[in-house]
């Protein structure tokens, strides 16, 4: 039998320590440091996609596939 009109409660979150509060609030600001960290512009590089990513390059009309 199904417990019709019943709401399931979920369990209550266990408190953070002041530790764990400081250790969440460090990692944000990492995280968004390394989204405001931009690449070093790539110069004499392929355009398009990532290579390895698709497992063939094709540079100056040669085709390498690893």
């Amino acid at each position: 039998m199904e417990n019709q009109g019943i709401a399931a409660t979920p369990p209550a979150a266990k408190p953070l320590s002041a530790a764990a509060k400081r250790a969440l609030a460090e990692a944000e600001t990492r995280r968004k440091a390394e989204k405001t960290e931009n690449a070093a512009p790539e110069i004499g590089g392929r355009g398009g996609a990532d290579p390895a990513r698709f497992g063939d390059w094709e540079i100056n009309g040669r085709a390498i596939d690893f």
